[in-house]
């Protein structure tokens, strides 16, 4: 595991350099370092969402504690089975409306997973992510802790470059996909208790999901 002083950045509108550069992130992935990538939503940081040491410089990159666990990205609507106990008709019923999209559910994590997001109490936010560079780069390696590119209480990074001016010491790999004009952070919804309830609202309004589960609150 070392991380160069400057990332290796790879322009993904060219395919050759895509298809290195996803590679190269997998591979990245694989020996614990971090990536910088799009999302549909901003600019994300990136670390095998399995190897806590590496969630634990995620952290550290951003000057974030662990009281603010790391979400994690999957690259298949079908993966969430496999990281979660139970997943509540609420949930399926959004996922299926919102994902792939700017959606986040925390629901209740499967106790045999051996990862270490923070503080998260037994929980975990998963979301699957509208951005076909991020799915293709979660497809080889599976579940990713990821958070927004940028240091605690900056702006999040909407350009490979600002991610780069912000965590780009900390990084061995960049996907530069071009710049994200949208929706910014995603909607967080609770649906571990009884009722699900809205943890934050970002690029899904809270009318749209409740189109979907009238009973949300938020």
């Amino acid at each position: 595991m070392s991380t160069p002083s400057t990332p290796a950045t790879f322009d993904c509108t060219d395919p050759d350099a895509r298809a290195a550069g996803l590679e190269a992130a997998r591979t990245a992935i694989g020996q614990g370092d971090l990536v910088l990538l799009p999302t549909d939503t901003v600019y994300g940081v990136a670390a095998d969402a399995f190897t806590p040491a590496a969630v634990l410089r995620l952290l550290a990159a951003k000057n974030r504690g662990r009281t603010m666990p790391v979400p994690v990205l999957i690259g298949e609507a079908s993966t969430l089975a496999g990281l979660v106990g139970a997943v509540p008709p609420v949930a399926t019923q959004l996922a299926e409306a919102f994902w792939p999209g700017g959606l986040t559910l925390v629901l209740e994590h499967a106790p045999s997973l051996a990862w270490d997001l923070g503080d998260a109490e037994g929980t975990v936010a998963v979301r699957l992510p509208d951005d076909d560079i991020a799915r293709d780069l979660l497809r080889r390696t599976g579940p990713l802790a990821v958070s927004s590119a940028n240091r605690s209480g900056r702006p999040a990074a909407t350009s490979a470059q600002q991610a780069i001016a912000q965590l780009g010491l900390h990084a061995a790999v960049v996907l530069d996909g071009g710049p994200r004009t949208g929706s910014g952070a995603s909607t967080i919804v609770d649906c571990t208790g009884p009722v699900p309830r809205v943890l934050r609202i970002g690029a899904l309004p809270v009318d749209r999901l409740r189109e979907v589960v009238p009973e949300l609150t938020d």
